[in-house]
């Protein structure tokens, strides 16, 4: 089953919006039940043939399908600026192409040996790792290709079939991506759905679907949590890499200057729509003006403008509801607060790098994950205090630390009650370490060795 791009609508489809112009870019089709269990029928018929493939074999269709992105990097870059608004340059669409053909080689050329846990003369034991079979993928608006690539590859990789939905706002680009990877791929192993989820819930659907093994959702705590509740009838195996509410903290031994740039972009990746982003800073009071003050004037610098145009480096909020919610927050916060830079929005659904001093824990701003282009600034005095503050939250998926003293900064970060923690810079993800939260922030890891089992059952055979 595959969705289709069309420039017609009709009355089985809906529109797709450029958050830069909210102009349509596109339509795509509004998928139901029926059309969810052609596309889990055709994913079940063809894991019988691609879970016997020999591992090398995998490997290397995996490897064809890494190939085949990369040969379409610019297309598909330019879908996502289109549908997701991030600029082609900078952090954006271009990069998130690069990032998507660095995990999908790095993941294809992964593999989980066959364990021995014992050899004597009691006999042997072997651990083996089969396929779960069908996989579905719920993936979300702010990273549409990289993160459809996280989930689809080593399910692939492991021999199990696929059936992805992406989120209504950006299908464009996750579509085009399957539509490639059929290129390489035997029919019914790679399927895509798509829906408004208005009328009916296909992520809701493919959670409690008998016939999907396993759910990987990346989203929000909120709906990660529907979706366990959803697949506990049918004991689904589940990968969620929920929201984060990242807290960084800034010792007194740093140079301002020097770690301005890292802030920014810890935080402003994306537009700050990204789940480890960083969404909260601790700054020590005796550097606490100048560290303001340097990151203030770093992000005057950052040009924002429409995702097309190769001059912009930051681009709109995505969607109409997360403007909402920032502007809402940022009101609050502007009440609470000091306005350091930005503060009001700008035309549709733009709005500049705000950042907003002298909160503190209990403000809106500063409890709640943003998801937007703010960051809320809080002095602290005692370190004590600035690590009990950043695990004042429900959520733990990153955290941060900067410091000229790479030792003590890492004492420190194991403190923290996060999945991630990292020094001097924050949100740097690399497919060869695992990935995941912890207490809300969702259940299981991503990338790596780590991540590829979480695709698998575990199978002991004694001889």
């Amino acid at each position: 089953m595959n969705s289709s791009i069309s420039n017609r609508a009709d009355d089985a489809s809906f529109d797709v919006l450029n958050p830069s112009t909210g102009q349509i870019v596109g339509h795509t089709a509004n998928m139901g039940n029926d059309e969810l269990n052609i596309a889990v029928e055709s994913a079940k018929t063809a894991f019988l043939s691609w879970s016997s493939l020999a591992d090398d074999e995998l490997k290397e269709r995996c490897l064809a399908i890494t190939k085949k992105i990369e040969d379409h990097s610019e297309e598909l870059a330019k879908l996502i600026t289109l549908e997701q608004g991030k600029p082609l340059n900078g952090l954006g669409s271009r990069w998130e192409i690069g990032a998507a053909v660095a995990w999908a080689g790095y993941t294809s050329n992964l593999s989980i040996p066959v364990k021995v846990l014992q050899d004597n003369e009691d006999g042997k034991v072997e651990l083996h790792r089969k396929p779960l079979g069908v996989i579905g993928s719920i993936t979300p608006w702010n990273f549409p290709v990289l993160i459809a690539i996280w989930h689809v590859i080593p399910a692939l990789r492991t021999g199990n079939t696929v059936v992805i939905k992406p989120s209504p706002n950006t299908p464009l680009s996750t579509i085009r991506l399957i539509e490639i990877m059929q290129e390489v791929l035997p029919p019914g192993v790679v399927n895509v759905v798509t829906g408004d989820d208005k009328e009916f819930n296909l992520g809701a659907a493919m959670s409690a679907h008998p016939d999907i093994r396993k759910i990987v959702f990346t989203g929000s705590c909120a709906t990660g949590k529907k979706v366990m509740k959803s697949a506990a009838d049918s004991m689904k195996r589940l990968t969620l890499e929920l929201g984060g509410n990242d807290a960084g903290i800034v010792l007194p031994d740093v140079d301002p200057n020097a770690i301005a740039e890292g802030l920014f972009w810890g935080a402003f990746i994306n537009n700050g729509q990204t789940c480890a982003a960083m969404k909260r800073l601790y700054v020590h009071e005796s550097v606490y003006d100048a560290v303001c003050e340097s990151l203030v004037e770093f992000a005057k610098k950052i040009p924002v403008g429409d995702g097309m145009n190769e001059s912009s480096i930051l681009g709109p909020i995505q969607n109409k509801a997360q403007f909402d919610k920032v502007s809402r927050l940022i009101s609050e916060a502007k009440e609470q607060g000091k306005v350091l830079l930005g503060g009001e929005p700008g035309k549709g659904l733009f709005y500049p790098p705000t950042i907003i001093s002298d909160l503190k824990n209990g403000d809106s701003l500063v409890d709640e994950e943003q998801f937007g282009p703010v960051l809320p600034i809080v002095k602290y005095s005692n370190l004590d205090e600035a690590i009990r503050l950043a695990n004042d939250s429900p959520n733990g998926l990153g955290g941060s630390i900067w410091s000229s003293n790479i030792e003590a900064a890492k004492s420190i970060a194991n403190r923290l009650e996060c999945g991630s923690v990292w020094i001097n810079k924050h949100g740097a993800i690399q497919p060869n370490a695992p990935f995941g939260g912890v207490k809300s922030s969702g259940i299981g890891v991503e990338f790596s060795d780590e991540g590829l089992i979480e695709y698998t059952d575990i199978q002991v055979i004694f001889s």
